[in-house]
C-alpha cells in the first residue's frame, strides 16, 4: 500500500496498532543518490578502517535525501501456527518546508535512471511526499513559534506571501474597524505562515483559520493586545497541529523507536545512516557515538546481507547477486527446509506482491528482507536440532540468529561488518599484497590498478616511493596474482608482512643496528691491553 501526505495523518493510528501487534519489521529505502563523487584519495576504500569509512560516507548521507521508505510488519497468526501476516506500505518522503526550513539536496544520475527503470514515481515524491524532519530541526521550529521570531526563507513562499500582504494592505486603506476579508485556498503549513507573517507585518489585523481559507479582520490595537493574551490564539494557529503535520513521518519513526521491535534489512548500513541523519539527529563526528546511538534507538538488528554471506557457501547454494535472488533460492527446491518453511501471507491491503515481483520498490524489498530472514532462520533452526520436525516461535528464530544479531554488512573497508552491541571484529579480509616496482619511473596508484584489472580489481595505496600496497575482498584474486607474477621481471609481488615491510619497523631495526655496532665496537677497544707506563 502507498501512503502520501494526503493520507498519512489519518493511517498513523492503524500503523502504530500494527507495530505494537508485529514480531519485527522489514526495512528499506530508496535514496536520491548513493555516494558522492570525492577528489582523489578521499574515495572508500579497502584501507578505509571503521572510522574512517564512517567520516567518507558521513558526506554522502548530508548531500541526498530519502525518496521512498519501505516497511513490511510481520506478525505471527497464533501460538501453534508457523504462519505469518504480511503488512507492507511504502512511504513516499519529501524534506519538510516551512519556516526558515528549506532544504537543499543532490540527485545522482544513476541513481535516479536505475530508480526509473523500476518504474519508481517521481511525481508522487516530489508532489505528495510526507514531510520529515530530525529533533534538532524540530527544535529550532518549536523555538520560533514560541518566540514569534518566524521568517520564511522559500523564495517561493516570500513570493506568494508579498502578494497576499499587498492586497491585505490595500483592503486595509478601505475597511472599517470590525470589517473581514477572506484569502481564499489557503491551507496547510502555507495558511499557518500567512497568519503569522500578516499579524507580524500589520499590527491592526487579527486572523483565524478556516476550512475556505484564512480570514482577516481589521482590530484596533488594544483589542488586538487582548486577542494575543486569550487562550484563543493558542486555538487559532493550531501550532501543535501544524507542528505534527510538519514533523510527517518522523513522528511514525519515534513510533518504531519506542517500539523496540526487531529491524531486518539488507546490506542496510546506509540506511541506518539515513535514519539517523533525517529522524533523529545529524550525525556526529565520532564514529563510536554513531553506533552507539543506533543501538540505543534499535537494539535488535538483523542484515540479512551478513546472514546469507556467511552460510551461503556452507549450504552450497549458487551464487545470488541481490536480494530477490536471496529470495529466489530460499524458495527453491534447492532449500531442504523449503516444504516446512514458514507460510507467510500478505495483508489484503498489499495483494499486488502475491503474484507480481516488484524488485526496488521499497516496501516489496522490506518484505523480502523479512522472508528471507524466517527462511534462513528455520534452515539454521532445522539443522541445529537435527531434522527434527516442529513449529518453532519466533524467539526460537531469533535464538539461531543470535551470532548475526547487531552485525551489519560493510562494503569497501577493512573489515567486513559493524558490530553494534559491542567492538568492532578483527579483519576477516584476505591479506594485504606489497608490490614493488622496477624500471617504471614515475608510476601511480591509477596506472598499477589499470595493470591488475583485467586479471582481478584491487583498491591501490601508494607504500613508498617504488612499492605499493594491494588489497582485494576475494582470497582466488590473492592466489591468481602471486601464481601470474611470480617471475614478473619488474613487478615484484608478495605478502605484506608488518615486521618486515614497515618503514617504522626498518628505520628501528637500523637504529638498533648502528647503535649495537657502536657498543661493540667500544667494548672491543675499551677491552684492549693498557699503556705500559
Amino acid at each position: 500500500m502507498e501512503l502520501g501526505a494526503d493520507c498519512f495523518e489519518q493511517k498513523l493510528p492503524m500503523l502504530e496498532e500494527l507495530i505494537l501487534a508485529s514480531d519485527f519489521l522489514g526495512l528499506d529505502i530508496e535514496f536520491t543518490g548513493l555516494r558522492s563523487i570525492y577528489p582523489k584519495g578521499q574515495q572508500t576504500s579497502l584501507f578505509d578502517s571503521p572510522a574512517e569509512w564512517y567520516l567518507k560516507t558521513r558526506r554522502s548521507i548530508q548531500q541526498f535525501t530519502v525518496c521512498q521508505i519501505g516497511l513490511s510488519m510481520f506478525s505471527n497468526m497464533g501460538r501453534k501456527s508457523n504462519k505469518y501476516l504480511a503488512h507492507s506500505y511504502n512511504f513516499f518522503l519529501f524534506p519538510t518546508t516551512l519556516g526558515i526550513m528549506d532544504s537543499e539536496f543532490s540527485f545522482q544520475a544513476s541513481s535516479i535512471l536505475f530508480l526509473n527503470q523500476y518504474g519508481f514515481d517521481y511525481n508522487k515524491f516530489l508532489k505528495n511526499g510526507i514531510p520529515y524532519m530530525n529533533e534538532e530541526q524540530e527544535k529550532k521550529i518549536k523555538q520560533d513559534l514560541l518566540t514569534g521570531n518566524w521568517k520564511v526563507r522559500s523564495t517561493l513562499d516570500k513570493d506568494q506571501m508579498k502578494v497576499v500582504i499587498d492586497e491585505v494592505t490595500r483592503w486595509l486603506e478601505m475597511a472599517q474597524e470590525g470589517d473581514w476579508m477572506t484569502l481564499p485556498d489557503i491551507t496547510g503549513f502555507q495558511a499557518f505562515e500567512v497568519q503569522l507573517v500578516l499579524r507580524q507585518a500589520l499590527p491592526t489585523v487579527w486572523t483565524l483559520m478556516k476550512d475556505k481559507g484564512v480570514l482577516v479582520k481589521k482590530v484596533s490595537r488594544q483589542y488586538r493586545w487582548c486577542l494575543e493574551n486569550s487562550s484563543r490564539d493558542h486555538d487559532d494557529c493550531r501550532r501543535e497541529k501544524i507542528l505534527l503535520s510538519a514533523r510527517g513521518f518522523a513522528v511514525f519513526f519515534q513510533m518504531l523507536v519506542k517500539a523496540k521491535k526487531p529491524l531486518v534489512g539488507h546490506n542496510m548500513m546506509m540506511d541506518l545512516l539515513h535514519l539517523h541523519e533525517k529522524f533523529y539527529r545529524p550525525l556526529p563526528e565520532s564514529y563510536e557515538q554513531f553506533k552507539l546511538n543506533i543501538h540505543g534507538l534499535f537494539p535488535v538488528l538483523i542484515d540479512t546481507k551478513n546472514v546469507t554471506k556467511e552460510i551461503w557457501k556452507e549450504l552450497s547454494f549458487p551464487r545470488a547477486s541481490n536480494l530477490l535472488e536471496v529470495y529466489e533460492v530460499l524458495n527453491s527446491d534447492l532449500n531442504p527446509t523449503k516444504n516446512s518453511c514458514p507460510v507467510i501471507i500478505h495483508a489484503s491491503e498489499c495483494i499486488k506482491y502475491v503474484e507480481t515481483k516488484y524488485p526496488h520498490e521499497a516496501a516489496y524489498d522490506a518484505f523480502l528482507c523479512g522472508s528471507v530472514l524466517l527462511k534462513v532462520a528455520h534452515l539454521l533452526l532445522h539443522r541445529s536440532t537435527g531434522g527434527v520436525r516442529l513449529e518453532p516461535t519466533f524467539p526460537q528464530y531469533l535464538g539461531v540468529l543470535a551470532p548475526y544479531v547487531n552485525q551489519v554488512n560493510l562494503i569497501r573497508a577493512c573489515i567486513s561488518k559493524i558490530n553494534f552491541s559491542g567492538p568492532d571484529s578483527p579483519s576477516s579480509r584476505p591479506p594485504t599484497l606489497i608490490l614493488k616496482v622496477k624500471r617504471w619511473p614515475g608510476v601511480d596508484e591509477e596506472q598499477i590498478y589499470y595493470e591488475f584489472k583485467d586479471l582481478c580489481k584491487f583498491d591501490v595505496r601508494r607504500f613508498t616511493r617504488n612499492q605499493f600496497l594491494l588489497m582485494t575482498n576475494k582470497f582466488k584474486d590473492v592466489r591468481i596474482v602471486l601464481q601470474e607474477y611470480r617471475y614478473h621481471p619488474d613487478l615484484q609481488v608478495m605478502l605484506y608482512r608488518y615486521w618486515r615491510h614497515s618503514p617504522n619497523i626498518n628505520c628501528i631495526l637500523q637504529i638498533c643496528g648502528v647503535v649495537t655496532a657502536w657498543a661493540f665496537l667500544a667494548f672491543i677497544l675499551g677491552g684492549s691491553p693498557s699503556h705500559v707506563q
